[in-house]
């Protein structure tokens, strides 16, 4: 199964120690090859990925637990706030997700993100692998 077809993705990210850091995220084929994702700009993940765009993604279930006999892919990420792939992203995200996406936008608002001021999915993270 491609990357892009899983249900969730642990998708890593570095600080500039070169620690990494795994947070479990939905995942989406884009039409220009890459993959993405949404999230809220201000996060850890947009954070890093400012600094350096090498990122890792790796199959997993919903709490970022790898799946057995998975590799980690390598990839490089760019984030867009607009425009048409923020606009497919988006779409993509929410058809292939449905009420999930509801009810997370309601559940951020209550949660850390909303305490901290940030927008639910106002960030897309576009990610080209490495081939």
């Amino acid at each position: 199964m491609a990357i892009a077809d899983e249900q969730f993705i642990s998708f890593t990210t570095f600080r500039r120690t070169g620690e990494a850091v795994s947070t479990p995220t939905w995942i989406v084929p884009v039409s220009d090859g890459r993959i993405g994702f949404w999230t809220a700009m201000g996060t850890g993940k947009t954070k890093r990925l400012a600094h350096t765009p090498r990122v890792l993604l790796q199959a997993s279930d919903r709490v970022g637990k790898v799946k057995d006999g998975t590799t980690p892919v390598e990839g490089t990420a760019e984030m867009v706030r607009s425009g048409a792939l923020f606009d497919e992203v988006q779409g993509r995200v929410r058809a292939k997700y449905g009420f999930m996406t509801t009810l997370t936008k309601a559940l951020s608002r209550l949660g850390p993100q909303g305490r901290k001021g940030l927008t639910y999915a106002d960030t897309v993270v576009l990610v080209r692998l490495a081939e």
